[in-house]
């Protein structure tokens, strides 16, 4: 696919251009690295093209150094030429517009006050930038073209609304078959379920974005397969791809996986109890400095260098991490801070910001960081030798945990309630029924009232192939129809 949009530049390109072409070509290059696998070359394509079309169009070379800055995001620490402070700062030299109501200038303006003078200072334009984004008048290539930039606005405020403006690009590039959109779009979302603790939600869309992925031939990494590893808690599964990644992801110049493989796994082995390797690939996360990418590692640096007694490092991460969440003032960041704080705070205090934490997790739909807050009180309070009041927070996290499907975390706070004297019961265990990922993406699809040739095309897959799937799911899960499908998957 990309290599004939190459192979069609090249032929336009032989031929006389005037400077305004030629820097349209210039940036239609830089678009298609970018789109075959966000790397190190595309950065420094966008922000010649940018640079080309500035005296030319004014309006489009703002548009080319929104597209070079994503591209800077996607190159992180690996960025050769054109790294997020150049390109943030070649922007933020241009005229502004007399008045900037467009979603692109706004997510401009916001996106490099981020990188150069911080969150508190992008936080008023970022909200701006949102709410452009969430009118319904905005143009259809429009959303298409900036949809996923919502979530990198909004997530480093600690907001997730840039998740649910996310919902209407995927769908739009569901209908007209913008392919090239799909991989990032469905692993936002993908990542968005995991994080509110719907893990059945986030393996059917990370299914659909390695489909999509497959059909382009983008090198795209698998962003959403690995964070859904981490939260199962599975080492068996994580590990290979983190290692994948890593490995691809320094060859093809894709930082900002990098970035995110370290994260990961710091979540991974913080949830087995593994605290020295968290604290190791945590700090690694952290010291890229990659805007949210970086700041989602600082509360798993806080939990490992507080348990393995490195108190100071916790405390520069934690001071990083206030930074962020007082800029957003929301309480999802608010709440991860004050469990975060906790953790370095001794009597009173500390139990005073446990139960901060876990009343303003309460109020979002972060169940996993809600879990994960109770927990970590849970443990205090057995140190604290207060057993009946460890056994109520534990037991609770254990059943969030169990029912979310976090396995790690879940049998960490098995154990600690297992120590405070408590018992817990697990779910019963599915026996006999084992899906393949395309089995159940199928399933879930079909459940959804989806036909078969609506599947297919979602999928990239012809309807014989569908319906061969699907009559493998009927078997499986013992069924005859599809009206039987959510109450058999619910049950899976």
């Amino acid at each position: 696919m990309f290599s004939k949009a190459l192979e069609l530049l090249a032929v336009a390109e032989a031929g006389p251009l005037d400077e305004l072409q030629g820097a349209q070509a210039d940036w239609l290059r830089g678009q298609i690295a970018f789109a075959s696998g966000p790397g190190s070359d595309a950065p420094p394509l966008l922000l010649k093209a940018a640079k080309r079309l500035k005296p030319l169009d004014p309006g489009l070379a703002r548009e080319t150094y929104l597209d070079a800055w994503q591209a800077a995001l996607f190159a992180g620490h690996l960025a050769v030429g054109a790294d997020l402070t150049e390109v943030s700062r070649a922007a933020r030299a241009l005229p502004r517009p007399e008045h900037p109501q467009r979603a692109a200038d706004l997510l401009l303006d916001g996106l490099t006050l981020l990188v150069i003078d911080g969150p508190a200072a992008a936080a008023p334009i970022l909200r701006q930038a949102l709410a452009a984004l969430s009118d319904t008048g905005v143009p259809v290539p429009e959303q298409l073209r900036w949809g996923w930039m919502a979530s990198v606005a909004s997530l480093p405020l600690w907001d997730g609304v840039g998740w649910r403006l996310t919902l209407p690009p995927v769908q739009l590039a569901r209908n007209v078959g913008a392919l090239d959109q799909l991989p990032i779009l469905l692993s936002i979302l993908a990542v968005a379920a995991a994080m509110r603790g719907d893990l059945a939600a986030s393996a059917s869309l990370v299914a659909e974005a390695d489909a999509a992925r497959e059909a382009t031939g983008a090198r795209l990494v698998a962003y959403a397969a690995m964070v859904h590893a981490a939260f199962r808690g599975s080492q068996a599964q994580a590990v290979p791809l983190i290692e994948a990644t890593l490995e691809q992801a320094g060859a093809v110049g894709q930082g900002a996986a990098v970035t995110w493989a370290h994260w990961v796994a710091a979540m991974l082995h913080n949830g087995l109890g593994q605290y020295q390797e968290a604290m190791a690939t945590a700090r690694l996360a952290a010291g890229h400095r990659l805007v949210h990418i970086s700041m989602w590692a600082l509360p798993e640096l806080v939990e490992a260098a507080a348990r393995t007694g490195n108190t100071e490092l916790a405390g520069d991460a934690l001071d990083r991490l206030s930074e962020w969440t007082q800029a957003g003032r929301t309480d999802w960041g608010l709440g991860v801070e004050a469990r975060s704080r906790a953790l370095l705070s001794d009597g009173e205090a500390a139990d005073r910001l446990y139960r901060e934490a876990i009343d303003r997790l309460g109020k979002t739909g972060m169940r996993p960081d809600l879990a994960r807050s109770r927990l970590l009180y849970g443990e205090w309070l057995r140190r604290q030798r207060r057993p009946a009041d460890a056994r109520e927070q534990l037991r609770g996290a254990f059943e969030m945990l169990d029912a979310i499907g976090m396995e790690g975390f879940a049998e960490r706070a098995r154990r600690e309630l297992h120590a405070a004297g408590g018992t817990a019961n697990r779910r019963p265990a599915t026996v006999g029924v084992e899906l393949t990922a395309q089995e159940a993406q199928i399933a879930q699809l079909a459940s959804e009232g989806l036909t078969n040739p609506e599947i297919a095309v979602r999928l990239f897959l012809s309807p014989r192939t569908v319906q061969y799937h699907l009559g493998k799911v009927f078997t499986k899960l013992d069924i005859t129809s599809r009206a039987q499908l959510s109450h058999a998957l619910s049950g899976h």
